[in-house]
């Protein structure tokens, strides 16, 4: 498993490619809040949860100031075709070496269908308009999750 992000740090560079093509890097972003989540895999259950919840629930957490970056090792062409199918209104980003993953601590061990895996985690970190995670979880549950994270941050 990898280091973990730990409230107060400053979130590491993310320089990943988009679903329309589009090179994002999380330092260009300064002065917004965001926040980025990792999922294992496009179209499998948990992971379309978690998207749509997202997507559902983007109005307030735009509406409190937070840019949502969804982030997995899916190519370009399945990004595109899960944010098309969802209607998915935020950007997914192309992570195919898991680098970005394992640098903001969403990588290691699971089990899946009784197999141990190592991969990407499904995690959630919220980064300030300076750069600093404000919070960081890790092998989050995809059900009630969002809902969850938008309660805490309209604290």
């Amino acid at each position: 498993m990898t280091q973990q992000l730990t409230t107060g740090a400053t979130a590491p560079e993310l320089t990943l490619t988009d679903h329309h093509s589009n090179p994002v890097r999380l330092s260009e972003l300064r002065g917004q809040k965001v926040i980025v989540y990792f999922y294992p895999k496009a179209f499998t259950p948990g992971c379309t949860t978690e998207a749509c919840d997202f997507r559902d629930n983007i109005a307030s957490l735009q509406g409190l100031g937070y840019t949502v970056l969804g982030v997995s090792g899916d190519d370009l062409e399945s990004l595109q075709h899960f944010a098309r199918e969802h209607r998915l209104p935020y950007r997914l980003l192309s992570d195919p070496d898991g680098r970005a993953a394992q640098a903001w601590g969403a990588w290691g061990e699971k089990i899946v269908n009784g197999a141990t895996l190592v991969g990407p985690l499904r995690s959630t970190v919220v980064v300030n308009e300076e750069g600093i995670v404000v919070s960081a979880e890790y092998n989050v549950q995809a059900d009630g999750h969002v809902a969850a994270l938008r309660e805490r941050l309209t604290v």
